[in-house]
Parts: structure tokens; sequence; C-alpha cells
């Protein structure tokens, strides 16, 4: 199969060697901010992945903030939370000159978003413990002032079979950097679907709350097989959170023990 000639141009651009150090080989994926390469480490001869902002965001976001925002996340040292390597702007390479840019570890498991597109619904133990691997990430982020701010099934990724957290800091150096005008290029910090309700009312000043309600909503679509609000579009999902609670789990999934439900909706509770 021929891929098509946009997308061909697309991965001819970003070939080449950043800072002189990361040979990027392919495109691994893309999100509403950034896209994510796969690269070797010349230095010391390993697969890293290297996530470098679109232009379109870079060129609204104060760079120097950014990365300083990156460089404080970076000092977070945890076996359940992906590190950052390095971080600069992209040189080397003429289609990407200037553009913000981190690097991580490459991890070869898929996402949980994969893994829930593919069994739509996790066995009960396997589920709860992917949670708890998670809140000892989050625990530890928070024991450091760190709030994620955008825990979703795309930023858990799997190192074997254990749940390790990415993007720490990312959605907090995209906040702080570009302020208030994110709202005009259509970014939304954070998906709709796990925000919390005073993340999506649009208050800045967080605390590990909110983390532990995405949380909760994660949890929740990993017994339930779907997200605890949905809707057409994201204003219609963040309008569910404010007027209708979430279907208990159970209606879902009876298998569902009694107390984990209970913890989930108190992770959810307003």
């Amino acid at each position: 199969m021929v891929a098509p000639e946009s997308d061909t141009r697309r991965e001819s651009a970003a070939i080449g060697t950043i800072a002189g150090r990361y040979e990027v080989t392919r495109e691994l994926g893309r999100g509403g901010a950034a896209v994510v390469y796969l690269a070797r480490d010349l230095r010391y001869a390993r697969s890293v992945a290297v996530k470098i902002l679109k232009h379109e965001i870079a060129d609204s976001v104060a760079k120097q903030r950014f990365l300083n925002e990156i460089n404080v996340t970076a000092s977070l040292q945890h076996p359940h939370i992906l590190a950052i390597l390095d971080s600069g702007e992209v040189t080397g390479i003429p289609a990407l000159a200037g553009l913000p840019f981190h690097v991580t570890p490459y991890l070869e498991g898929d996402s949980l978003r994969v893994r829930l597109d593919r069994e739509r619904q996790l066995p009960i133990t396997e589920a709860v413990r992917i949670a708890l691997e998670i809140a000892d990430a989050l625990d530890h982020a928070h024991a450091h002032g760190i709030i994620h701010r955008d825990i979703k099934p795309e930023n858990i990724l799997f190192s074997g079979r254990h749940a390790c957290v990415a993007d720490f800091g990312i959605a907090h150096a995209l906040d702080c950097s570009v302020m208030d005008r994110i709202t005009s290029t259509g970014l939304t910090v954070g998906s709709p679907f796990y925000m919390s309700p005073e993340q999506a009312a649009g208050e800045r000043d967080l605390d590990a709350r909110s983390d532990v309600y995405s949380l909760g909503c994660v949890l929740y679509e990993m017994l339930a097989g779907i997200a605890p609000f949905n809707g057409a579009t994201p204003v219609t999902v963040i309008a569910q959170r404010f007027t209708n609670p979430a279907r208990p789990l159970r209606a879902y999934r009876a298998s569902v023990p009694p107390h984990i439900e209970e913890a989930v909706a108190h992770a959810m509770a307003l």
C-alpha cells in the first residue's frame, strides 16, 4: 500500500538529526498539540521518543516558559512516571527548526487507549491494579507540587505489564505558556471526557483532586467499557458532568464489586 503524498511529505520533512544527537526515523503518533517521533539517541545508542510541538501551537506559546515548565517535571523520578530525558528547540531539521521538543524513553507497549479500543472492558483485578499504579505516580507528583491536568487513556503507556504515566507537566506547560490565547486556537488543555469540573470551568488553580477525578473517569472506562460522560461535542460532554451524575458502574457491569463502584463514585464526586 502506497502512503498518500501528503503523508509522505510529512514523514520526509521530519527525517534528520535533532541537535546533532537524536536521529529521527519515523512518526509514532500525533495529538492535538504535538507529534511524537521514534528516534535514535546517538550518544547512548538507544531508542527514544521525541515529542515536538506542532507549528500552530508553538507559534502561540512562550517557548522558554514552556521549556522551563517541562524542566520542572523532569525532576520526577518514579517507576510509573515516564521520565523526561532532555528538552530544547529543534535544530538540524529545517522543517521543524525552532519548535520546542522533549525526549522520553521509548516504550514498545501499547497505550491504555489502544488496549481499551481492542478489549473494551478490562478484567476487574487488572483495571484496579493499573489504577493503583497510576495513583501511586500521581501521589508522588502531588507530593512535589506537580498536577498532571491531563490524565486520560492516551497518556497511560505500558512498560511490560506495568502502567507508566506520560506527559507530566505538558498540559500545565501549555496552560502557563499560552494562557487565554490557547482557547482561540481551538485547543483544549485536557480531554473533555476525563477533565474535572473545575478544570472544565476554566479554573487555573487546580489541586490534586482534579487528577483524582480524572483517574476516577479512567477507571470507570476500564471497568464499564465506556467513558462516564459522552456527547457529540466537547461542550455537550462537559455540560453533562454539571447536570447529570454518571450512570452507576454496576449498570454496565454487574460483576464490579460494590466497594469499587463506591470508590470510583467518590473519586468523581463534585
